[in-house]
């Protein structure tokens, strides 16, 4: 198993930064892929970007340019978000995909944006 804890979010004008953390613990060996995903209430939950073991990184269009995904270690996944709009306004959550397809999900970090 996996546990994962998100944090970093928080109340930001727009043109501000935040960066979000996942900490991984458990069985960060089998850890494939890290995702950030988000989600608006009354909306399905949307890709924001990912990274491989490898180090490949994919992004929302939407984030393209403004976002960037890390991962130092096997334990840890950043988000660094800057130039925020009100748009970028939600829940994130980080997802660990393991080798086997099993998937974990953090909790949650709200970010929100103000105009």
């Amino acid at each position: 198993q996996v546990q994962l804890v998100d944090s970093g979010g928080g109340l930001v004008q727009a043109g501000g930064s935040l960066r979000l953390s996942c900490a991984a613990s458990g069985n960060t060996h089998l850890i494939n892929v890290m995702n950030w995903y988000r989600q608006v209430p009354g909306n399905e939950r949307e890709l924001v970007a990912g990274i491989s073991s490898g180090g490949k990184t994919t992004y929302a269009d939407s984030v393209k340019g403004r976002f960037t995904i890390s991962r130092p270690n096997a334990k840890l996944v950043y988000l660094q978000m800057n130039n925020l709009k009100p748009e970028d306004t939600a829940v994130y959550y980080c997802r660990a995909a393991l080798q086997f397809g099993t998937l974990y999900w953090g909790q949650g970090t709200q970010v929100t944006v103000s105009s």
